[in-house]
């Protein structure tokens, strides 16, 4: 504010300046068939330079404004197509609302993450209050990112299947001609943003593509909900047996909405 009361009073003085030598040169300038002299060239020169430095400080502000403007557009753009994203995912939660008849559904809003484990936890904002437990499993449309690790009254902790626990196993199942070939999905490449999926045999015919669902073992997770596509294969060292890498759909970066699987409908 200061800045610009100093460009108003400059640019008081410097009108009176600027009338006076227009006087001055109207006056000089009555006979208008006469040679302009040497002494009005150089007011009407002087006039130009004051009145270029009377409007360059406000040409500098109209630029600023029209920067803050464009700049203005872009975070709004920003915005629109973030909240066009959540709006797609909150029409996706109602399509899991159709599709997964047999479970109750809490669908619920990320809370938070915490930086510093932003592959291994989140925070959403249903608890116990809404018959959320331990274990339970989270899904999105793009299939299942993590389960129930600990509840409070009104929130609950998500551990992702992207966590680096070497304890948190999932029993998973790899579909090869419609039949089941176990393995176990125990770690993730941030690196490479895949899954990592263990125990499998070095004689399973897996393929680039083959789809990996939960197997349903260990009761831990229902069976059959969509984890990811094989994307790489390797053997270990010693050829016993494959690790494989899977790509999933989901985006673990930006995730806003979640559905719980509570029990199952009787």
């Amino acid at each position: 504010m200061s800045k610009e009361k100093n460009l108003l009073k400059q640019k008081r003085k410097l009108i009176i300046v600027s009338v006076l030598i227009a006087i001055i040169t109207i006056t000089l300038s009555l006979n208008l068939n006469r040679t302009t002299t040497k002494l009005e060239n150089l007011f009407k020169s002087f006039t130009i330079a004051i009145d270029k430095l009377l409007m360059t400080p406000y040409t500098k502000i109209a630029e600023e404004n029209s920067f803050n403007q464009d700049e203005s557009y872009i975070i709004q753009k920003n915005i629109n197509s973030t909240l066009e994203k959540e709006i797609s995912e909150l029409k996706d939660l109602l399509d899991i609302n159709k599709t997964m008849t047999e479970y109750t559904i809490e669908n619920a809003t990320i809370l938070s993450r915490n930086k510093s484990y932003w592959f291994n936890t989140l925070t959403i904002d249903k608890g116990k209050n809404s018959g959320i437990k331990n274990n339970m499993a989270v899904i999105t449309s793009n299939g299942l990112i993590g389960k129930i690790s600990k509840t409070y009254s009104n929130c609950s902790e998500v551990k992702l299947i992207t966590s680096d626990d070497a304890n948190y196993k999932v029993s998973v199942s790899i579909k090869i001609n419609d039949q089941d070939n176990y393995a176990i999905l125990n770690g993730y490449d941030q690196d490479k943003n895949l899954l990592k999926v263990t125990g499998v045999a070095k004689t399973t015919n897996i393929k680039k593509g083959d789809v990996v669902l939960t197997s349903g073992l260990g009761e831990l997770f229902p069976a059959g909900i969509y984890v990811g596509d094989v994307e790489e294969i390797k053997s270990d060292k010693y050829d016993l047996s494959k690790t494989i890498y899977i790509k999933t759909k989901q985006d673990f970066n930006s995730i806003h909405y979640v559905s719980v699987l509570k029990e199952k409908n009787k």
